[in-house]
């Protein structure tokens, strides 16, 4: 298997050339410091460029990109370029490892909802809004049933987190209600993850900027005053910046912020581990074999198979 590996690795392809000691730096040449591979079950982590294309030409075609990107109606052009320099932008991701503000301006097609979900299916071969949409919706009676028969703090948060279906039991709110009881059945705070504000004026406005300056990884809720009755608006902050916009409800923009994770390399927040655990083990069926599954998560899965 080493053989075969080494002989790979001499025609070129990117996921074993990267870790080669040439290819790193002087404060990580050592074999097992910093190993890039793949971490969250990627199908293809980083592909080679397609045949008769190189990173030059693939960024001939970048560059066109963001002329077609400013265009209307031209969604078909763009996925097409999109899909052609899929290896180098997976490239620019694990190698460079830019801040999304500077990733965002060099690919700026990928911060379109239905580039996420391409993405996505470019990373994993799997469909993202189905699939993580699908098993919420498959396992929302097991643990609708899981959370009522919580006790102590934790159950008494819980009761108070489905109250909202008696006010509204639409499937929006069905599955933010069970989104957010399950970030509390796992021992993390929702209030953590998916921030709501109220804008009433310029203050409260300036007030919501300045809060999403201080965003890591994170879901928002804004209500306008001028607005009220309507459906709140919500989008997803990364790395103190505005990344997406306009999603329809808060389970939509969990998939895709999981969407952006895969896309963008990024680590799950270490207080939220158990909840992106689920998403992409349970939710997503994206299990790494070459990770043991926590304990916490796993007992979860079994009840949810019981």
């Amino acid at each position: 298997m080493g053989n075969y590996r080494a002989k790979v690795k001499h025609l070129g392809l990117p996921e074993l050339q990267v870790n080669t000691l040439k290819r790193k730096s002087a404060a990580d040449s050592t074999p097992a410091k910093n190993v890039k591979k793949a971490k969250k079950s990627e199908v293809n982590y980083l592909p080679p460029p397609p045949q008769g294309e190189s990173l030059e030409s693939l960024e001939q075609v970048r560059v066109e990109l963001l002329y077609e990107f400013k265009k209307r109606d031209n969604d078909s052009v763009i996925n097409d370029k999109m899909a052609t320099t899929f290896s180098l932008r997976r490239t620019d991701v694990i190698l460079n490892k830019p801040p999304v503000i500077d990733f965002r301006a060099r690919w700026p097609a990928l911060f379109a909802l239905s580039q996420v979900e391409e993405e996505f299916r470019r990373i994993t071969l799997k469909p993202l809004q189905s699939t993580f949409l699908g098993k919420l919706d498959q396992y929302t009676p097991q643990l609708l049933s899981l959370f009522r028969r919580k006790g102590g703090a934790v159950g008494r948060k819980l009761d108070e987190t489905l109250d909202m279906l008696n006010k509204d039991n639409s499937i929006e709110s069905r599955r933010e209600a069970v989104v957010r009881g399950l970030i509390l059945y796992l021992g993390e705070k929702p209030e953590g993850f998916i921030k709501v504000y109220q804008i009433f004026d310029n203050d409260d406005a300036a007030a919501f900027q300045e809060a999403i300056s201080t965003m890591v990884l994170n879901i928002f809720m804004v209500s306008k005053a001028k607005d009220e009755g309507l459906d709140n608006q919500i989008g997803i902050a990364i790395e103190g910046e505005e990344v997406l916009f306009g999603i329809s409800d808060v389970a939509h923009a969990c998939a895709f912020l999981i969407g952006l994770t895969y896309a963008l390399e990024l680590s799950y927040p270490k207080k939220l581990k158990y909840t992106f655990e689920v998403f992409q083990k349970i939710f997503l069926e994206l299990e790494d074999v070459n990770l043991k599954m926590s304990s916490k998560v796993h007992d979860l899965k079994v009840m949810l198979h019981a």
